[in-house]
């Protein structure tokens, strides 16, 4: 009985092994392919690469796009700067839209949702980010009141300093807007803020406010 058992196990094992090589065996025939171009297209994709393009540059089939050229949505930002900086931006680029109150407007509201932060509604530098971290710059004052508009577009894209980049944030279009809101700021011509709700229904019923801050009297 011993024996039997012995055989039927090795048996087993002779089996196995069998089967386990044929399992891996690479010699199995995978048929014939009648229709080739039904796997690898005819026409170039430019998203695949199956051998060497003959026609383009380094054999690839992607090609950048033509010099002068702007995407669909990439509106207002040319991508073929003669060198890619803020200082070059600043003579290449320019606003593709047009001054108006509405750009204006929607610039002012852009404006408030992503720089108010930290360079302040009045475009001071004293945002509550800016007040906290210091060293945010005066749209008003110094070199940044001529930075013109194409190096501003390029700081709003890319970041600089410690502002990281805002591409991702606002379209192109958008930044567009924000610039002429920003170039607004840099002359000092920032609309006043509405007034608190307090003030305005004083100012409504005639009733004393604040100071006047020269002589210090109430101003009726």
């Amino acid at each position: 009985m011993k024996r039997i058992a012995t055989i039927g196990l090795k048996a087993s094992a002779v089996l196995f092994s069998a089967a386990v090589l044929v399992a891996c065996s690479n010699e199995q025939d995978p048929g014939l392919e009648y229709a080739p171009d039904m796997y690898e297209s005819i026409p170039l994709e430019p998203y695949k690469q199956v051998k060497d393009n003959k026609f383009n540059p380094g054999g690839m089939n992607m090609r950048e796009p033509a010099k002068g050229t702007v995407a669909r949505g990439k509106m207002g930002y040319n991508l073929y700067l003669s060198q890619d900086t803020a200082e070059v931006a600043g003579v290449e680029l320019k606003n593709p839209l047009a001054k108006n109150e509405a750009n204006l407007a929607e610039g002012k509201v852009l404006y408030s949702r992503f720089c108010a932060p930290c360079h302040g509604e009045q475009g001071d530098g004293q945002g509550l980010v800016g007040q906290k971290f210091k060293g945010v710059p005066s749209y008003s004052s110094g070199r940044v009141a001529t930075l013109p508009e194409g190096h501003i577009f390029h700081v709003i894209t890319n970041g600089r300093g410690r502002m990281m980049p805002h591409g991702s944030q606002v379209n192109p279009e958008e930044r567009w807007k924000i610039v002429m809101y920003v170039q607004q700021l840099q002359t000092g011509q920032a609309s006043a803020p509405a007034p608190a709700e307090g003030e305005a229904s004083q100012e409504a019923s005639g009733q004393p406010g604040t100071e006047n801050p020269q002589t210090g009297a109430p101003q009726k």
